[in-house]
């Protein structure tokens, strides 16, 4: 089922999720995969990439900074052209949602030798930039936003990048990696220190294209080096499937009786399982068979049996690990048979969405009391299991739309608005989940 644009989804209740599932190649290696093969020397074949219209955007943006990029609709051929060979014709480039192509892409962007301006749609043009343009700076890039934060930056280029010793100030992964790409160009050797775990996905990538990048690790965090001026080499990536995307169909597996699901070569990163933990924490039945390491990520098949769900606390330290997936954790708490708080969530209003609100919002109007207090989230389980038809508010974001998808699996006559938001990470997502057994009609 193709998506378009104006359309809700109506959500009836599902019997069961059965079956071998289909996920798509992980978002945030897709991006990165794209990244580092354009301004690598060498062609590049990237296997399972994501065809999501978020990195789409990042091809795009390539393809109009000069890059030769063929894309059959799985793999994608990128034809590098070395750390300086991008050009541009037209300074503004416009990055649709995608807050991940923006914010890595400015650390590319600030040491080459054209001018640019970044802009995005509505939802992106709000989200906070100051995080990437104060640091930034501080490596001699000419570079500014809003007074507010936000989007439109503009890039002067042709300046000449310096290293910096840059201590994360919040735990950003996308931070982390604009500062590592910005890297690549300075004089020198850039140091990263964060104190706490973030996602490795641009570290792990840098190491296969053989950039000089040195990790280590101690009690009080861990310091990323990388020294610039040294050329990248193309490599073959194999992109394994996404675990955020995963997380969808396990939950919808758990809640629903009688199922039973298999996910096959899923990326299980332990930058970023947090999810898995979380529900292991809850009482869930997941298995995890077939371990293995692609393109040095660690991969698994993910089993997943109907489970009897009990609430749990998680402190702030779980939102490290897995901030993206707590609309869909915040579903399966509320299918539990006790309360759940979860702690440290103030990253959740700062999304495609206010998603923090968004959840209590949503829960509230499935008959599940919840309830926010600072950055910390309250969820009593539903009290009732089926609800007269009611509209379930998105925001155009789109793991709010496939979370409360699978809450209609369970309760049944939910209407999800603006659910063509889906297609920046799972474009086939209504597919996959009526194959299931998931029953949702477009209207």
């Amino acid at each position: 089922m193709s998506l378009n644009s104006h359309t809700n989804f109506r959500i009836k209740p599902s019997r069961s999720i059965l079956g071998k599932t289909s996920i798509p190649g992980d978002k945030s290696i897709s991006h990165r995969a794209i990244i580092l093969a354009a301004i690598a020397e060498g062609k590049t074949r990237i296997s399972n990439f994501l065809q999501g219209e978020d990195t789409l955007t990042t091809i795009r943006i390539f393809q109009k900074m000069g890059v030769d990029i063929e894309n059959d609709g799985n793999a994608v051929l990128v034809k590098g052209v070395g750390l300086h060979g991008l050009s541009s014709e037209d300074q503004i480039l416009d990055f649709g949602n995608s807050g991940t192509s923006v914010r890595l892409l400015a650390g590319l962007l600030i040491a080459q030798n054209f001018n640019s301006e970044l802009i995005g749609d509505r939802s992106l043009m709000k989200r906070p930039m100051f995080r990437i343009v104060n640091p930034l700076r501080e490596m001699n890039a000419k570079i500014s936003c809003t007074q507010e934060g936000t989007l439109p930056i503009k890039i002067r280029g042709g300046e000449k990048i310096k290293a910096i010793h840059y201590e994360l100030p919040v735990i950003s992964a996308q931070l982390k990696s604009c500062l590592l790409i910005a890297g690549l160009y300075a004089e020198g050797k850039t140091k990263i220190i964060e104190s706490e775990v973030t996602r490795d996905h641009t570290e792990i990538m840098l190491e296969s294209f053989g950039a000089n990048i040195d990790i280590s690790k101690k009690n009080d965090g861990t310091k990323i080096v990388v020294e610039g001026k040294k050329e990248l080499l193309a490599k073959n990536i194999e992109v394994p499937g996404d675990l955020s995307s995963s997380a969808f169909f396990i939950v919808a597996a758990l809640i629903n009786k009688n199922s039973k699901i298999k996910l096959k070569n899923i990326n299980i990163n332990p930058t970023r399982n947090g999810i898995l933990l979380a529900l292991d924490k809850m009482g869930a039945n997941i298995y995890l068979t077939n371990k293995k390491f692609i393109n040095n990520e660690k991969v698994a098949d993910i089993f997943v049996k109907s489970s009897k769900l009990h609430g749990c606390e998680l402190d702030g330290k779980f939102a490290k690990l897995m901030i993206d997936e707590y609309p869909i954790l915040s579903v399966a708490a509320a299918s539990a048979d006790s309360p759940s708080i979860f702690k440290g969530l103030g990253e959740l209003r700062l999304k495609e969405s206010n998603r923090l609100e968004l959840i209590k919002t949503n829960l509230l109007r499935c008959g599940c009391y919840c309830e926010i207090k600072g950055n910390d989230l309250f969820i009593n389980p539903l009290n009732k299991t089926e609800v007269n038809q009611l509209n379930i508010k998105t925001d155009f974001d789109h793991r709010i739309a496939m979370a409360f998808a699978v809450m209609g699996s369970k309760i049944g006559n939910l209407m999800i608005q603006d659910p063509d938001s889906i297609k920046t990470s799972f474009p086939n997502f209504v597919d996959e989940f009526n194959k299931a057994g998931g029953k949702i009609i477009e209207q």
